[in-house]
């Protein structure tokens, strides 16, 4: 992996939040990725995310990357259709809104999961960090939705 290669980005308003939700869609995680720090107010998330941004053109080969995903000033979370003690099991991620509250800068973060899952941080602001932190492997497989999807 190559220094050009490696993705980072930063979200601190809706739009770009829609940028890092195009990276992340079909990132597979465990339950045990899943870290919310209360006291510094950050939820933390270690993913294997689908590298999307090179999957044209690749004819059979794609390829994952183990990737940090870091939401900051997260007041609360909550998640629904999961076991949050099942560290084993793996959850896939397709997409990630906001709902702001009013007027403010605060609202809602859903992680939208496959199989009716989801995964609510209550945050003061968008404030989100999506840093590639090691490997990349070779997969065979590409992440197929129904159209319209």
């Amino acid at each position: 992996m190559n220094g050009m290669d490696v993705l980072k980005l930063m979200a601190l308003d809706q739009e770009d939040l829609e940028i890092v939700s195009a990276h992340v869609q079909d990132a597979v995680f465990k339950v045990s990725g899943l870290d919310y720090a209360p006291r510094s107010r950050q939820l933390s998330l270690v993913i294997n995310r689908f590298v999307w941004e090179t999957a044209e053109g690749r004819g059979k080969s794609f390829e994952r990357r183990r990737s940090l995903l870091a939401f900051k000033r997260v007041t609360a979370v909550r998640s629904i259709g999961f076991n949050r003690k099942d560290d084993d099991k793996v959850l896939s991620l397709l997409a990630i809104q906001f709902e702001q509250n009013g007027e403010g800068p605060d609202g809602t973060v859903e992680f939208i999961l496959s199989g009716e899952a989801s995964i609510m941080l209550d945050v003061e602001c968008i404030e989100v960090q999506l840093a590639d932190t090691g490997g990349a492997w070779e997969t065979g497989f590409k992440p197929r939705h129904p159209a319209g999807a």
